[in-house]
């Protein structure tokens, strides 16, 4: 394969996944380390992609970019579908379990999946399940504007809102008032989005403020379960609200590359392929 031929299938792969590694490309072409980092090399001079530690980005992929819940709510659908089924199956059915949700478009997608779980009716010939003679609900914590829209009527479950100045661009709850607020509870279980997952730099996101409320979330829950695709695996964005080994479960879409796997492995965390 000419270089020029090879180049353009670098780019196209950059292009469609947002994010190549060094390694991988080298596996795939079966070329070394050297001549893919000439290549990276030769594709940022022209424009075509950026090269970061490891590997290259899409061009227009910096470490404060960030689209809104809007624009990337119909991104990867078929793939945070599959997360969030992964998730669901982690939330405790007909218990006094307590659980908290995360802005972002994954866990909005998990809420839903949550409203239509309780409201399933049993089909003929079954029975109901029990549900606890106290009356006792799934408690959902959030600070996210449309995860509390698709929550605040289910019938069994008690719905919280962690309160704070709404950002527009993502829908959620910020400042020093919705810290605190995650500072005080306990829940059993959080599900907390990111933007980056990365083998040296942990979990990131680019803006000061929503990383403040997702650490605090990161320090408040007894159990922390990350959802991320896999446009996300490798990304560094600006700021960091957690390491690797803050984390107990990572639910993604598909295999993560060496680095990674071998960061998650240390750090003993749980990967789950949806």
């Amino acid at each position: 394969m000419f270089a020029e031929e090879r180049q353009q299938k670098i780019a196209d792969l950059v292009a469609g996944n947002g994010r190549v590694s060094v390694t991988l490309l080298a596996e795939r072409f079966s070329i070394t380390t050297e001549t893919v980092r000439r290549d990276l090399a030769a594709l940022e001079s022209a424009g075509t992609v950026r090269r970061v530690h490891g590997g290259a980005v899409a061009p227009d992929r910096f470490s404060t970019t960030e689209e809104s819940v809007t624009a990337r709510a119909i991104q990867r659908p078929d793939q945070k579908v599959r997360i969030a089924e992964a998730a669901l199956a982690l939330v405790p059915r007909n218990s006094h379990a307590s659980i908290l949700l995360d802005g972002g478009t994954t866990t909005e997608v998990l809420a839903g999946l949550l409203a239509r779980r309780a409201a399933v009716v049993p089909s003929e010939g079954r029975l109901p399940e029990a549900r606890p003679a106290d009356g006792a609900e799934l408690v959902a914590i959030t600070h996210a504007v449309p995860i509390a829209a698709k929550l605040s009527a289910v019938p069994g479950i008690a719905l919280q809102i962690l309160g704070g100045r709404v950002r527009g661009l993502t829908q959620v709850a910020v400042g020093h008032g919705t810290v605190e607020a995650a500072a005080r509870i306990r829940p059993d279980i959080a599900f907390v989005g990111t933007n980056g997952v990365h083998a040296t730099f942990g979990l990131s996101t680019p803006d000061a403020e929503e990383a403040a409320v997702k650490a605090a979330f990161v320090h408040s829950a007894r159990r922390i379960v990350v959802l991320a695709d896999s446009s996300k695996l490798d990304a560094e964005t600006l700021v960091q609200f957690a390491s690797l080994k803050d984390l107990d479960t990572l639910i993604t879409d598909s295999e993560p590359g060496p680095e990674l796997a071998a960061a998650l492995d240390e750090a003993g965390v749980d990967v789950v392929i949806a």
